[in-house]
């Protein structure tokens, strides 16, 4: 039937409706846009549905067309009325006289550090898994690399990326262990061999910040090796497969599976030779030492404190023996689990396992793997008992002799003198001093009651930054954690910024705290995550309590740190 003429029409014209569905606007009929279904969807039996499509304004201004019907085409429009036209033909210049565009500041990935309820209702408790999601990490050198199929056409020095999203990225930038020729042919029964080349080329550079002698993990452990059981074998392919498995999930079911069966023999071999002698095999420490990595790698829970804990047995059983010898293992074993233990327990303040007695007190040797010299250790192994007795002061003769012991322990650290060694290697004089500088901080915050706020606190966490900020332009962060963790969690909330860069633009101690931590993600055999979720957890708890008056029953380091840092590893 043809449509009638316009003239024959009566009552109102019935237009289309600009919110009709999708098959009412293909056959070009009018819908009255009912729901679920419009009446003749539903008469017809079709399917309903409505497409919404996004127009922006900026768009159209740009491409010189006219958004909308506002100002431009009106259909009661006349010949009179020449003003429509020329507002259609040039709509981007009235839109541009409206318009007064602002400045937009520089906007770094580092910006918010976000709470939600757990903040305020458990702020003793880290959710690990949301800190992770959150955490963006610094990628180098990224040029023509595909992620997920999305090309990153970014080509600075750094992307930053989630770490929930970098899984793609790192295997494409990192490849995984391949099987190689390895040096150690009797290990090849065992299987994995490419999981013990991981180990010598990836993991034992990433335990020293020398950049010219080779670490312990490799001098010492690896000549010992070549007489070894297949038990120790199997725990250093447990954490090769460990550590990659940050990169490449599917390696951490074979990381598991390898450190059940390393305990099921330590195990075994406790129960039948016994702790007596079990305690003379250096062996023994090295397995026990390897599983106490994979569990700070894993989770840094209190898992890795049970190989603590029973390595202080077995090492006190050692020497009590009137024949026990001190071989180099056995000498390295010994000062890992003790240094493991001293700079854990100066975040959450608990009573060293391992006192000063392990340590020599004139020894002013960098060591390698530790990153300071084993005085250092001893003067903060001190730090923290004298940090506990000092809760307990009744009297002022114990307040008086707490003073001096307080004061030689200062005067020690001010006149440290640190020595590097063969060569000349800066990296390491660098760890050092700031460990050093580290020590003098949190002898302050621990004894005196320092805060963030105290000019002298101000200072030395200014001076760790420092050197933070120029080991990081050089792209060596191994053995700089504590350091790291000391000067972030004394950082004044209300003066981050701590000096101008080359751009002239303000450098924030969190941005570079942050960086440091996503560097150390890489580079380090330590477990970053923990370590980030503690800094910020202290963040948090300051910004909250800024406009809150100031509380005197505990020291700010008692107050904001030591709840939070249980079974922490910070070495």
């Amino acid at each position: 039937m043809p449509r009638r003429k316009a003239a024959d029409r009566t009552g109102q014209v019935k237009t289309r409706s600009r919110s009709g569905c999708r098959e009412c606007r293909a056959s070009r009929v009018r819908c009255d846009t009912k729901k679920p279904a419009c009446t003749r969807c539903l008469e017809k039996g079709l399917p309903c549905s409505t497409n919404l499509v996004l127009k922006w304004e900026s768009e159209f201004v740009s491409r010189g067309m006219a958004f909308g019907r506002a100002g431009v085409w009106s259909k009661s429009r006349t010949d009179a009325s020449p003003a429509s036209g020329s507002s259609a033909s040039s709509p981007a210049f009235s839109v541009d006289d409206m318009r007064e565009w602002c400045a937009l500041p520089a906007i770094h990935p580092w910006a918010f550090i976000n709470s939600g309820m757990a903040t305020f209702e458990n702020p003793d408790q880290i959710d690990l898994a949301l800190n992770e999601q959150l955490a963006l990490v610094p990628i180098r050198n990224h040029d023509a690399v595909s992620v997920a199929g999305d090309a990153l056409a970014d080509h600075s020095a750094f992307g930053f990326y989630s770490i929930r999203n970098l899984g793609g990225l790192a295997t494409a930038l990192n490849p995984g262990p391949t099987p190689a020729l390895s040096l150690f042919p009797g290990i090849s029964e065992i299987g994995h061999t490419e999981l013990f080349d991981y180990y010598l080329r990836q993991v034992c550079p990433r335990t020293t910040a020398s950049s010219t002698l080779s670490s312990p993990f490799a001098s010492v452990i690896l000549p010992f090796s070549v007489s070894a059981s297949p038990t120790l074998f199997k725990a250093i392919q447990s954490l090769a497969a460990c550590h990659w498995a940050r990169r490449d999930p599917s390696y951490s079911t074979l990381g598991l599976r390898l450190k059940s069966e390393t305990l099921r023999d330590l195990r075994r071999r406790l129960s039948y030779e016994g702790s007596a002698t079990c305690c003379t095999d250096p062996e023994v420490l090295l397995v026990m030492m390897m599983l106490c990595l994979y569990e700070i790698l894993d989770k840094c829970d209190e898992h890795w404190t049970i190989h603590l804990k029973g390595a202080k047995d077995l090492i006190r059983l050692r020497r009590q023996r009137v024949d026990a010898v001190f071989d180099p293992v056995t000498t390295f074993a010994e000062h890992f689990f003790a240094f493991q233990d001293v700079m854990g327990r100066t975040a959450c303040g608990e009573e060293v396992l391992f006192g000063s007695d392990y340590w020599k007190t004139d020894d002013q040797h960098i060591d390698l793997w530790m990153g300071c010299s084993p005085e250092l250790v001893a003067i903060l192994s001190s730090i923290t008992e004298l940090s506990r007795a000092r809760r307990q002061l009744q009297s002022s003769n114990s307040s008086s002799l707490f003073s001096v012991r307080a004061a030689s322990l200062e005067h020690q650290l001010e006149y440290l003198i640190q020595e590097v060694g063969e060569g000349d290697d800066d990296i390491l004089a660098s760890v050092a001093e700031a460990k050093r500088l580290a020590a003098l901080l949190y002898l302050h915050c621990a004894l005196y009651g320092a805060s963030p706020t105290t000019p002298l606190v101000v200072n030395y966490v200014h001076q760790i930054l420092r050197l933070v900020s120029d080991l990081l332009e050089r792209g060596s962060m191994a053995s700089v954690m504590w350091p790291v963790f000391v000067a972030a969690v004394e950082l004044d909330p209300s003066r981050d910024e701590l000096w101008s860069g080359p751009d002239g633009q303000p450098v924030s101690g969190r941005s570079v705290v942050l960086q440091a931590l996503a560097s150390m993600a890489d580079s380090t055999i330590s477990n970053i995550a923990r370590t980030r979720a503690v800094i910020i957890q202290a963040w948090q708890a300051r910004d909250q309590d800024l406009l809150k008056p100031p509380q005197m029953e505990l020291n700010d380091w008692e107050k904001y740190v030591a709840p939070i840092s249980t079974s922490m590893s910070l070495a």
